[in-house]
């Protein structure tokens, strides 16, 4: 499985030199693409060829432009893949109300869950506050736990003042390591057939990604972690340095039901067991991640 994040901060020319990618700087590096999973262009003078691009559709690979700001702005990903594409769109339009609703909720449960043991991680308060609103979840979360968590939460990681709309570091950190957790897991549905498009819960008609935006909502604790214990008020920009470490976030170990391992591989074993879901019609099948220490991911041997 590929595992590798690339983050290009400082000019370059990519180019494909038979099956690694070409970064062409001050001194030429070769990556496979076998190994890549993401590659972030952070910087306004990186330039590419039309082979790159093809490769990575090739291998599965998100590609990321980012703004005048270096904010993700867009995601180039694998154009349908998946040889059973058109069977699993025909399951997700035959998804019944009922088994969304729960699957739904489950999903807000593993959310809230890992909440509170961000909140345990960084030595904050309110970690049993978090497991009654677990308690509170039913179907389609009709008791609006998620919100309500939500405000509870970031009071106490970030403090009473914080607002997710302030023009802060904090809040800089959070919007790029959702929008690279957010891709990641665009890709791994279109590398298992899903349309990233028609959501569980998220619906818009403006939104190519509903069901990414619904996937991601147990995986961001892991961004909020970080940022949490990394958080810098007297800056309101990101560093390159900033970047490439939420970027590494994607290899930090999360808890599945099979083991520790990396967020890249827990967000595929998810997106594996909703696959199930949608095939056996039952919530319980779904694998989410459980939030623990922030460990880069050590590859067995």
């Amino acid at each position: 499985m590929s595992w590798r994040s690339v983050v290009i901060s400082r000019p370059a020319r990519l180019q494909r030199e038979k099956f690694s990618l070409l970064i062409r700087q001050e001194q030429s590096v070769r990556v496979p693409f076998e190994d890549i999973a993401i590659i972030v262009l952070n910087h306004r003078e990186i330039s590419l060829t039309h082979p790159v691009l093809s490769a990575c559709g090739e291998y599965g690979i998100s590609l990321f432009a980012t703004d005048d700001t270096y904010h993700p702005n867009g995601v180039f990903l694998p154009y349908l893949q998946h040889s059973r594409s058109t069977r699993m769109l025909r399951k997700q339009l035959a998804l019944s109300r009922p088994l969304a609703k729960q699957t739904w909720a489950a999903i807000v449960r593993q959310k809230i869950a890992n909440q509170g043991l961000s909140l345990d991680l960084a030595g904050a308060e309110g970690g049993k506050k978090m497991a009654s609103f677990v308690r509170q979840v039913r179907s389609g979360d009709s008791t609006m736990m998620e919100s309500t968590a939500a405000a509870f939460y970031f009071s106490r990681l970030f403090g009473s003042h914080f607002r997710r709309s302030q023009l802060i570091w904090p809040n800089a950190a959070l919007n790029y390591g959702y929008a690279i957790l957010r891709g990641a897991i665009a890709r791994g549905l279109v590398a298992h057939g899903f349309f990233p498009s028609l959501g569980l819960q998220h619906a818009s008609e403006q939104n190519a990604f509903n069901l990414a935006d619904d996937i991601i909502e147990p995986f961001r604790p892991v961004i909020d972690l970080y940022v949490a214990s990394h958080r810098d008020d007297d800056l309101r920009d990101l560093t390159p340095a900033d970047k490439a470490a939420l970027v590494s976030l994607l290899n930090v170990d999360v808890e599945m039901s099979r083991g520790r391992m990396s967020v890249l591989s827990a967000i595929e074993q998810s997106i594996e067991s909703l696959a199930r879901v949608l095939e056996r019609g039952s919530e319980k099948l779904l694998e989410l991640p459980v939030l623990i220490e922030l460990e880069q991911h050590v590859a067995e041997n």
